[in-house]
């Protein structure tokens, strides 16, 4: 199928990048019965039941999305990553790390956007809890049972709220693998008017984000590939965030 794909996207066929892409199963779309109507302009063509989407479209809406990204990142606005998925996990987790960015792996909690303030609160109670665990804050004061009890609370707490350590403040944008996947979120953005930047299978309603770049979020290559590309927008948008900063403290009084 990765030749056939080649072939129908001819000026592409001696592009590296496309070729990374086929590599990675970018191309992969749904089954047809799954495909939303609003997606057909993504659509290359359809094997086996299988939706091929068009690569030149996915990296038409790429280049769009990362100077999107960049300009977010220069501006210094908040950025939330959602990917509560397999193929996902692995690659947010190296973006969050690398960045010092929130991601969200394992389950969306409702309220993160809408609900800030109490969400807050609460990621600060549990970086509370988590600091003085470690400090043996509670060995002295509570019997073994109690303990217990603490130590189930901050391993609920991790797993929910880890990825979210560094929110500081509500995101301004949110950045979503698979929408359909995450509609809670994708639902308290569109609610505060927040931009929403989509990697979408063939099955999303285009209507639904403001930035979607069509591929297979299926694959933990394909998703790996479109956070390398954000990745890259990142470090252009901190580079040049760094050389402005740089140039307004060099320049010379009047």
């Amino acid at each position: 199928m990765a030749e056939e794909v080649l072939e129908q996207n001819n000026q592409l066929l001696d592009d590296p990048t496309t070729q990374a892409m086929v590599e990675a199963g970018v191309f992969v779309g749904r089954t047809k019965m799954k495909t939303h109507p609003r997606m057909r302009p993504f659509i290359l063509t359809t094997r086996n039941n299988v939706e091929i989407i068009n690569l030149g479209k996915t990296l038409e809406k790429l280049d769009e999305a990362t100077e999107f990204i960049k300009s977010k990142v220069i501006a210094k606005a908040p950025i939330l990553f959602v990917g509560a998925q397999p193929a996902s996990e692995e690659g947010l987790l190296k973006l969050g790390n690398e960045f010092t960015l929130p991601t969200v792996t394992v389950r969306w909690l409702g309220g993160t956007m809408t609900n800030y303030k109490v969400i807050s609160k609460r990621l600060e109670y549990y970086k509370k809890l988590k600091a003085d665990w470690k400090a043996g804050a509670f060995q002295q004061k509570y019997t073994k049972k109690e303990q217990l009890g603490i130590q189930r609370e901050l391993d609920k707490l991790t797993e929910l709220m880890s990825g979210l350590e560094n929110m500081a403040a509500r995101p301004e944008v949110l950045v979503v693998i698979d929408p359909v996947a995450h509609k809670a979120a994708v639902r308290e953005a569109r609610k505060l008017g927040i931009p929403i930047v989509a990697y979408a299978n063939t099955d999303t309603d285009p209507d639904d984000v403001d930035y979607l770049i069509p591929g297979n979020t299926k694959a933990r290559s394909s998703v790996n590939w479109f956070l390398e590309k954000l990745s890259e927008a990142i470090r252009e948008g901190q580079a040049e965030a760094q050389k402005a900063a740089l140039a307004t403290v060099e320049k010379p009084k009047p």
